[in-house]
């Protein structure tokens, strides 16, 4: 089968990302004899220099991770809760029903940092100073400005010129859009992480990561963002100013933390995910679901192929709808959700045609509660389902010409079987304005809140918002096999499926699963802000022939044509019993890249 470049091997080491470069690094980091989660670190803050658009230093991290030593898995969840003074109520009070996509009001916890200094801390070899230093190296020297960066400055450009001044300082050069090629520098930022340096003291490697830690949750970094969200009003996607809700003492009173991932078993293989405060259980519901369905026996670039899986995505989503979000706060019937008996029934609603109905288990002793969608005169579109306010929604890679925000993914196995699948994400600078003396802004992650009382993922004080952030490991025969993911918000668990089906069932390699044409629904309610749904809408790559869109469009599906490159960003890496490791990413937007030896 035709690939656009070859499947890396090797056997010392492998890396894969969405940027060339954070890939480079962590193979760097490995031949100067740093481990996988020393490579994934450099890896994740160097993104958050070249890749401003899609990922920050006040984002969001879920990871999962193997340990050779133990032989044991864990996430990492570096996904931190709202404010304690953000309640429905007080968006109510304001007039507002819908928690915006920008400014200041959706910004949590930023939860990045801590993930990737905990992987560090506890799994990693090296120093803080050390791993961040490539990140400080293209934050001082400038980063290469990709064609996505350069369109995305443009998109917000009249705000950022007009309402964020402190972001035109940054993103904007003597006022002028940095053109594609040339090179940004983040000085500010720059400055910030070599402050965390000078505060790295302590008698071991360990207290020196933890002082680092202090400073930004507890020191000079907390300071500097409860300061800017006291003392600053900001425009946000509801044409109006608002001050902020996040204070120092939420960030004091935050830690990431190690949990275990939750699990299904496809044929020879378990597939590891994150709990039920992301979306990654809607991939088990949908492997769950396909188990009796025979997609094996499939064309995997045929259109039955393609309305079996369409048809499962629209059953899982629409669980995630109604049942998920933070299991400290909402009890979610995970386990019955992933049950045969349950799966059995679910599997019967899956016919011939197309479904347009939003369809939601019924479980006792649940309620299935969907959040309202926005009336039309909210849903401002381009024909393409996206908002057309500027930095509103998270921007998946180019799709029918449209740029827009989005996520980054990583992978990472080193010489010794240690494993990275790591989805950064947040903070992107349309997101909201930059805190000058830090050089970075926060994300917008509690744009993802209902406001809707008693919905699993309704607003709380400290309530971690359902995410869309979803890496992906799969184990074989019960050894660790496989990290991958891919940006892209509610598609990460549809592009992710569809490529494991792929290797699994059809025996393709990672390099032939990630080039073949994919597709995704649009079925259910956006994760985003303002939370559009588009019935029985199916977006298939152009590569398509004719043949497949007709019959699927014969079925009942509102099929939309898309580009031949458009669907998806994977990246993936995995290791055989021999020791061989292999590792490809995605040739869409030009920019990901796999390495190895």
């Amino acid at each position: 089968m035709f690939t656009t470049r070859p499947e890396i091997a090797g056997s010392f080491g492998v890396a894969a990302s969405t940027h060339w470069i954070a890939t480079q690094v962590a193979m760097a980091v490995l031949e100067r004899g740093g481990n996988a989660f020393d490579a994934a670190t450099a890896a994740g803050f160097t993104l958050q220099v070249v890749e401003p658009h899609l990922n920050g230093p006040g984002g969001d991290l879920p990871a999962i991770i193997h340990c050779a030593r133990t032989k044991t898995q864990h996430v990492i969840c570096g996904h931190a809760g709202a404010p304690r003074a953000a309640t429905i109520d007080v968006f109510r009070k304001l007039g507002i029903d819908q928690v915006p996509g920008t400014g200041l009001l959706p910004a949590v916890v930023p939860g990045s940092f801590d993930g990737w200094c905990l992987m560090l801390r506890d799994w990693g070899t090296w120093e803080f100073a050390d791993v961040i230093a490539f990140a400080i190296g293209y934050a001082r020297r400038g980063a290469y400005v990709l064609p996505n960066i350069n369109a995305a400055i443009e998109s917000v450009r009249a705000m950022f010129e007009s309402a964020w001044p402190t972001s035109a300082a940054v993103f904007l050069l003597n006022g002028n859009v940095p053109p594609t090629g040339g090179l940004l520098t983040r000085p500010a930022l720059a400055e910030t992480w070599e402050r965390l340096i000078r505060e790295a003291v302590g008698s071991n490697r360990e207290a020196r990561i933890d002082a680092v830690r202090k400073a930004w949750y507890r020191g000079f970094v907390a300071e500097a963002i409860d300061r800017f969200f006291r003392d600053t009003d900001v425009l946000d996607v509801t044409g109006r100013r608002h001050r902020g809700l996040l204070t120092g003492d939420d960030l004091a009173g935050w830690t990431a933390h190690v949990e275990p991932p939750v699990s299904l078993n496809y044929r020879d293989h378990t597939v590891l995910k994150c709990g039920v405060w992301s979306q990654g259980p809607a991939f088990l519901q949908q492997l769950a679901l396909l188990k009796g369905l025979g997609v094996a026996a499939l064309n995997p670039l045929g259109a039955e192929f393609i309305h079996i899986v369409t048809e499962s995505a629209k059953l899982a989503f629409a669980d995630r709808e109604a049942y998920y979000g933070d299991p400290n706060y909402a009890d979610v019937p995970l386990t019955q959700l992933l049950s045969e008996e349950y799966n059995n029934d679910r599997r019967r609603l899956i016919g011939p045609l197309a479904s347009n109905e939003l369809r939601p288990g019924s479980l006792p002793g649940y309620q299935a509660l969907i959040d309202h969608l926005p009336s039309p005169d909210v849903a401002v579109t381009a024909g393409i389902g996206e908002p057309t306010v500027a930095g509103a929604g998270e921007p998946t890679v180019a799709r029918l010409g449209a740029v827009r925000g989005d996520t980054c993914h990583l992978d990472v196995i080193d010489r010794f079987g240690n494993m990275v699948s790591a989805t950064p994400s947040g903070g992107w600078l349309q997101s909201s304005p930059v805190i000058p003396e830090l050089g970075f802004c926060l994300g917008t992650r509690g744009q993802m809140f209902s406001l809707t009382p008693d919905h699993p993922n309704s607003l709380a004080p400290g309530k971690r918002p359902r995410t869309t952030l979803s890496p992906s490991f799969a184990l074989r025969d019960g050894n660790a096999w496989m990290a991958f993911g891919t940006p892209g918000g509610d598609q990460q668990d549809q592009w992710s499926l569809i490529f494991f089906l792929r290797m699994v069932d059809h025996r393709m390699t990672i390099q032939q699963a990630i080039d073949a044409p994919s597709f995704h629904s649009e079925h259910w309610p956006s994760s985003f802000w303002p939370r559009t749904a588009s019935p029985g809408k199916l977006v298939i790559e152009g590569r398509y022939g004719a043949d497949v869109r007709n019959e699927l469009k014969r079925k009942g599906h509102t099929v939309e044509q898309g580009g031949d490159w458009s669907e998806g960003r994977l990246s993936a890496a995995r290791i055989e019993p021999d020791g061989q490791m292999y590792a490809g990413a995605n040739p869409r937007g030009m920019q990901g890249y796999a390495a190895g030896r």
